[in-house]
């Protein structure tokens, strides 16, 4: 069967649901309670533990295929404009995002401001932090990081949502 990344992410999650069900129905249907006096025949649920194991094994296998698969995929497909696979691709996001998040806060300082803790130690001296790069660098930076991310995002949802793979299943 050929899906693209995003169409297994959609079939990965209702398989994931649909064994989270199973497994709530033999929680509550593999044991019951009947009070003393109760015939316990009259209560007893419906559950054939032989059944609902190879049922859930079943699913459990769907979602090894698939994982399998698009693991393989991640490794090998190379995104076109980067020269690396999907899951270089996946490391490499999250080093932009946090390199982003520490710009912003850098790019956002005062070249100059006042350091409050020398006041709460009951110092009469005033402190000042300044900063100690190019606070204009530091944006330009930011919005090249901050584009890049963007761009790879967007290469990679191109991929996940277009390039298809065959899974066994």
């Amino acid at each position: 069967m050929k899906m693209t990344s995003a169409q297994a992410a959609k079939l990965l999650r209702q398989l994931n649901e649909e064994i989270r069900t199973l497994q709530l129905r033999e929680d509550n249907s593999s044991s019951f309670l009947a009070a003393l006096g109760e015939d316990p025949e009259s209560v007893r649920p419906a559950y054939d533990y032989t059944s609902m194991q190879e049922q859930q094994k079943a699913v459990e296998e769907k979602i090894r295929r698939i994982k399998h698969t698009v693991n393989l995929f991640n490794a090998t497909t190379v995104i076109p404009g980067y020269g690396f696979t999907i899951d270089e691709m996946l490391v490499y996001l999250p080093q932009l995002s946090r390199r982003c998040i520490r710009l912003s806060v850098m790019k956002d300082a005062l070249p100059k401001v006042r350091d409050n803790a020398g006041l709460s130690r009951g110092s009469t001296v005033i402190d000042y932090r300044y900063a100690n790069y190019d606070i204009e660098q530091v944006n330009r930076d930011y919005t090249a990081v901050s584009e890049e991310l963007a761009r790879a995002q967007t290469a990679l949802d191109l991929i996940n949502n277009t390039a298809e793979m065959d899974i066994d299943i």
